[in-house]
């Protein structure tokens, strides 16, 4: 069945070393994709997501423009980044590996996405809600983010190490939504 990210109680965030010293943390604003969540098999699941790569934040615009710029992201060329999930791994009731295609700057290679299934819970408004948490490591490098600065004390400027952790609610699609959407 279907399910659909619920922006407004859902993040995709980021954290990379500043300077050898400090991290900074940011976020990626605008977002959308489905989950065709299989409650009977969980290994059948499915992701598809786009990530709007100008909606990058890290609550300093001369660093957020840099990230955009062709040192980085390169949105003008590059407007999204994408995950395809490949398959899924069940390790127990609320935890899995998902596996997918992850795709910047037309760059794509597998990740490991590590998954807790938080639960369901039915809305005031008759809607199904289900909560999830992922998290994962990559090396910017590994996508062609090789943009750093030396530093006079050794070490660079921007680490290449970064941490993606992600909290999504997703919303059932009841099957009148998805037949009618279809049509």
């Amino acid at each position: 069945m279907a399910w659909q990210i619920d922006n407004a109680h859902s993040s995709i965030n980021f954290t990379v070393r500043h300077m050898m010293i400090a991290n900074v943390r940011g976020e990626f604003e605008s977002f959308s994709g489905t989950i065709d969540l299989d409650e009977q098999t969980p290994a059948n699941t499915t992701v598809d997501v786009q990530i709007e790569a100008a909606s990058i934040n890290t609550r300093e615009n001369r660093r957020d423009e840099h990230l955009r710029s062709g040192d980085f992201l390169n949105a003008a060329e590059y407007p999204y980044l994408t995950f395809k999930s490949k398959r899924v791994e069940v390790l127990d009731d609320s935890h899995a590996r998902l596996i997918g295609d992850l795709t910047i700057r037309g760059v794509t290679h597998e990740v490991v996405l590590d998954t807790e299934y938080v639960g369901q819970a039915k809305s005031p408004w008759g809607t199904t809600s289900a909560g999830f948490n992922a998290s994962t490591k990559i090396s910017r490098k590994d996508w062609d983010l090789n943009w750093n600065q030396a530093l006079e004390t050794g070490g660079v400027l921007v680490g290449d190490e970064i941490k993606i952790n992600i909290e999504l609610e997703l919303v059932k699609q009841e099957e009148s939504q998805e037949a009618s959407a279809s049509a």
